[in-house]
This record gives C-alpha cells, structure tokens and sequence, in this order.
C-alpha cells in the first residue's frame, strides 16, 4: 500500500467517523428534546392540577374525595400513570394510580428519576402558593375526608355539646348561605358595611386573610390538619412510551445513516483499489506488452541464428561422412568421424526443436477424425515401439473432434514419444478418449511408467524441463502451444497402479457431415 492509498483511506475513516459522530450528537439532542417535551407536558399537567385544586377550593380545603376524583380523571395510561399529594413528612395526602416508590435513587436532590418505561417528578410547581394567589405561604391546602367537614363542605359531625346533624354554634342564628358558590359566611362575620359576594375580599377589616384558619377548627387543630393533611409537596408518574419511540425512531434512523455512510465509504474505498490496481495491471501490462514485443523479437532473431547454424552443421557432417567412407582412412580418424556426425545430429534435432517451438501456432480447425491421426502417429513411431516391444492399446470409436490436423498429428507425436521413452521394455501405452459432455470429449494417453512426482507436474511443460538424458526439454513445451492455440487444456496426471496420464479437455466434437 503506498502512501497516496494511505492517505485516502485516512480520509474515509475520517469521514465517516465524523458522520457517525454527529449522528450520536444530533440523537442526543433529540433524546434531549424528547425529554424535555415530556417535562414540559409534565408541567401543562401540574398547571392543571393547579387550577383543578383552586376550582375546588373553600377556606383554603379541598374535599379529598372530589380531588381524588378529579386526579383519577386526569390519568391516562399513555401520558400519566400515577399522582400523589404529600404533607411536609412526605407522607401522602390524596393520590391517584399505583403508589409511588418514593426510594428512588436521584429523586430526592433532583426531582426527577429516570426510568426504563416511566419518570417520576417531583415539585414542578408550587400547588401552595403559585397557582393559589388568595392564600398564603404559610397557610397550605388541607385535603380533607367529607367526613371531617361541616355542612355543606360535608357530612355533620356530631360533637360533644350538639346533636347530630345540628349546625355549629358559629351558624345557628343569623347564617346566610350562599348555595351559589358553596360558602356558608355569619352575618357578625359579614357585618353592616361589609362589601357584597363578589367584590374584593383579599383582606378582612382586622388585616387577616379571608381563607385562614377554618372557623370550626381551633388553633391547635389547623397546626395539627396542616402537618398531617396539608398539601407540601407532589409527584407524579409520567409514562415515557412517546419519548421512548421518538428516541427509537431517531435512534433507527441515525443508525440507517450511519449504515449507508459505512457503505459508502467502503464503496468508495473498494472503487479507489479496484481503480489503484486496473492502473497498476495497466502499467504491468504495458510492460509485459513491450517486453512480449522484445522477447518476440529475440525469439525470431535466434529461430534464424537457429536456422543459419544449420547449414554450417549440414557440412560439417557431410565432410565427416565423407572421411568415414574413405578406405585409406585410418581406423581411429573413422570412428571420430562417425562421432563427429552423431553430435551434429544431436545438435540439428536440437535446432530444429528449438524452431519448431519458436513458431507461431495459428490453428485452422476442421472436423478431422482422431483414429486416423493416431493412426498415422503410430505408424510413424513404429519402429519405436518394436525396439521396446511396447504394448500399444488404441481405442476403437475414437470421436470426431475440431482441431488443426496438423498440429493434432505433432501433438499426439510428441506425446507418444514422451510415453516410449519413459516406459521399460514391454511396456504398456494406453490411448483412449470418452465425451465428457454432448459437444466436448477428452482424450488420455497413459502408460505404466514411472510417473511424474506431484511437485513436477506442471513443470514438465515447461520449456527446457527434462527428466530423459537424451531429451531436449521442448516437446511437452510444444504440446502446451498446440493446446492452447485450440483453447483446449492439458494436464498431468497419476496412472493407476503407476505410470503417468497426459489428459486433453475440452475438445470439441464435430458433427457428422
């Protein structure tokens, strides 16, 4: 990998990991801005147990079951679950839905706590004194039973110095009732000069508040309802199910970005190395064109130094043929003139291979009949074949096949010799060929010599590569040509028990004309 690739895959992963970075932002400030709609909703809802609690206020009390009535109304299985109302001991004083657990961990400091499903605040706002102008801080809201209520806050409670249902002493004589609000006010409270219902009585004319202590309480009474029964304090159970679908659908749709963001990048990466490599297999193969070019070149230049060292051979061996003939000759000059012209046959068999391999291989196929080439191989090889006494066994219903004839016959030449030279005496050659397919057969010579270790199986058609003393290394070389220039494929194989198989595949069959 070199340095520019480095590079550009530095800056993908970067990108992407940006893209992934602001993707984990950007979904938290979703999540951010879920949670503080819910707060927010949280809040509409304190605002409206607010004024629930005002509309059903009187003397600074509310009827504990109307409100418990009311916060059931307010509940919703969706939105809000659970509500409580707490004295300042913490105990509760009213509550709708399932208990609170008031032992959450961070609620206490925070006012909040967060969850899997819900979310539990406390103290939104103040029920005491923000939503009730009338009242005073010090003077909170008393929830109370109905039955610890005069009539007609409630039902009569009979006391020890009155019968039952008889009025307290505070309304026995004088006592206006105004049904229309629900407020029960003596004529010595109200006195000559006192304003009518419904204009201002923010303050009576000795200064105190108008909703201060229940007039049928006493003091020590109203102490002691305050720290039991009135309002300090509230909380509430909110469900998070749309907050938690909103994160989730966020949460998803980040994830496809990021998804498709690592795709790309990895698309763009792969594209960058497939286009780093076409240029460098562009580079190579430039290369290997103008070295193909060369090698061509020499090839054709050391076929004619080839081709021109022959003539000088040709009269070598003819002057030696010549002195080996002549009678005056001595014995000695004879025999060195009969070596003389073995070596320069070594040599122009030699050349001539080596000719025979520099030429070029254009086949012109036509439908040739593969047991009339074999047979004329045989032929030719006849003589081989009886110095050795080898068995030769050809198939009879060889296929027709589409093949130059020509270099077929130099084929089938080269792999026969191959076989005669590598078996012993008497020993066996096979030629058959079966049709792998309906239009491709393939044709197998096998004998039982040797063989061919598996390391040196695709070395042996290699130009040069013999393992026969008296070889030249370019006959299987020159086999491979032929086979691919018919775009079949050859190769070596083990025989069973021993020996060798040389496969031809993918030979196409001709129809019988």
């Amino acid at each position: 990998m070199n340095r520019r690739t480095r590079l550009v895959y530095g800056v993908l992963v970067a990108v992407w990991a940006m893209i992934i970075a602001w993707q984990v932002v950007e979904h938290q400030h979703v999540s951010a801005l879920a949670r503080a709609a819910l707060i927010n909703r949280a809040k509409d809802i304190s605002t409206t147990l607010g004024l629930v609690m005002r509309s059903q206020r009187r003397f600074g009390i509310i009827s504990k079951d109307r409100l418990e009535s009311a916060l059931n109304a307010l509940l919703k299985p969706e939105e809000l679950n659970a509500v409580a109302l707490l004295n300042a001991a913490g105990d509760r004083v009213a509550s709708a839905g399932p208990p609170i657990d008031f032992e959450l961990k961070g609620l206490v400091p925070r006012g909040e706590h967060w969850g899997n499903r819900t979310v539990t605040l406390m103290n939104l706002v103040d029920l005491g004194t923000n939503l009730t102008a009338e009242a005073e801080a010090s003077r909170p809201t008393l929830i109370l039973p109905r039955n610890e209520m005069p009539n007609p806050f409630g039902t009569n409670r009979p006391g020890p110095d009155r019968p039952p249902g008889s009025p307290p002493p505070e309304l026995r004589a004088g006592a206006l009732v105004a049904s229309n609000v629900g407020l029960i006010v003596t004529n010595a409270d109200r006195g000559t000069n006192a304003p009518p219902f419904g204009a201002d009585r923010s303050r009576r004319r000795d200064g105190r508040p108008p909703f201060g202590r229940p007039f049928w309480m006493s003091e020590e009474e109203y102490k002691a309802a305050i720290q039991k029964k009135g309002v300090h304090s509230f909380a509430m159970v909110m469900s998070r199910q749309t907050e938690v679908e909103a994160s989730s659908r966020d949460l998803w749709l980040r994830s496809i970005i990021s998804a498709l963001a690592a795709v790309s990048v990895v698309g763009v990466g792969l594209a960058w190395r497939n286009l780093t490599r076409s240029s460098e297999l562009e580079m190579r193969l430039v290369r290997a064109a103008e070295l193909n070019t060369r090698l061509r070149e020499m090839n054709l230049a050391a076929a004619g130094l080839a081709h021109e060292t022959k003539n000088p051979l040709n009269i070598i061996r003819g002057l030696a043929q010549m002195i080996s003939k002549q009678e005056d000759a001595a014995t000695e000059t004879r025999q060195r003139s009969l070596k003389i012209m073995d070596e320069t046959d070594r040599v122009t068999a030699q050349l001539n291979e080596f000719i025979n391999y520099s030429r070029p291989r254009e086949g012109r196929r036509a439908a040739v009949a593969l047991s009339s080439v074999v047979a004329e191989v045989v032929r030719a090889l006849g003589y081989d074949l009886e110095e050795k006494a080898i068995r030769l066994q050809v198939q009879n219903d060889l296929p027709l096949i589409e093949a130059d004839e020509q270099l077929l016959r130099q084929a089938l030449f080269n792999l026969l010799l191959n076989a005669i030279q590598a078996v012993s005496r008497e020993g066996h050659i096979q030629v058959v060929a079966d049709r792998v397919t309906g239009s491709e057969a393939q044709l197998e010579i096998r004998d039982d010599g040797p063989g061919v270790p598996p390391e040196r199986r695709t070395d042996v058609f290699k130009p040069y590569f013999t393992t026969n003393q008296k070889g030249t290394g370019l006959g299987l070389a020159v086999v491979q040509q032929i086979v691919l220039a018919h775009g079949w494929e050859i190769e070596c194989l083990p025989n069973q028990p021993c020996g060798a198989v040389f496969r031809l595949s993918h030979l196409r069959v001709a129809s019988a004309a």
